[in-house]
């Protein structure tokens, strides 16, 4: 049997059960009005549709709880239809469908390190670093003296990713990129 967790064990970031789908709490609070019984309102991300949505339950309740883990793999390749990675620890190879990961995509290198969700033992969702370091493939020419600060222009990055960047980046400058947002940081 699985692991229960009651209301008053809630934590931001972990994960329940609810109607037959995991649910990470995305953040909580313990209401205790004047008349009545005490109450738990929790925003919660579906893991299946990245949904959020506000939920409140009795104090007391029990869910539950679905392990999770994060681990280092390996970026190999990505063959059109699946995305393969290897685990570091035990070099065990294994996919993800393209279109799980295609958001995440653009900002890894082959042979890149990323962090991979383990939810319930299954592979779920990558998460990357804060900023990755992308050279500049191709962009407009930087003209000297271009250096008004909120002007952008867009630069494509050795992965293909489009980005926006100030007037005085050049093709060959390599980038920190914050990959969550898709928005430059400043030069590495």
């Amino acid at each position: 049997m699985a692991e229960q967790v009651d209301t008053n064990s809630f934590k931001n970031g972990m994960h329940i059960e609810l109607d037959g789908k995991v649910w990470r709490i995305v953040e909580f609070q313990h209401v205790k009005p004047g008349k009545g019984g005490a109450f738990v309102r929790t925003k919660l991300k579906s893991l299946d549709a990245g949904a959020v949505v506000d939920r409140t339950f009795r104090a007391g309740e029990k869910f539950p709880r679905i392990r999770t883990e994060t681990k280092s793999v390996q970026y190999l390749y990505d063959d059109g239809s699946d995305v393969h990675f290897m685990d570091e620890e035990t070099y065990e190879q294994f996919s993800l469908p393209h279109a799980d990961v295609a958001d995440e995509l653009p900002y890894m290198q082959p042979n890149a390190s990323v962090q991979i969700l383990s939810v319930g033992g299954k592979p779920s969702s990558l998460q990357l670093p804060a900023s990755v370091e992308l050279a500049v493939v191709d962009t407009e020419p930087g003209i000297k003296g271009d250096t008004v600060s909120n002007v952008t222009k867009p630069a494509t990055l050795e992965t293909g990713a489009v980005i926006n960047v100030p007037l005085f980046v050049n093709v060959g400058d390599t980038l920190k990129v914050d990959p969550r947002e898709g928005r430059y940081i400043s030069r590495a």
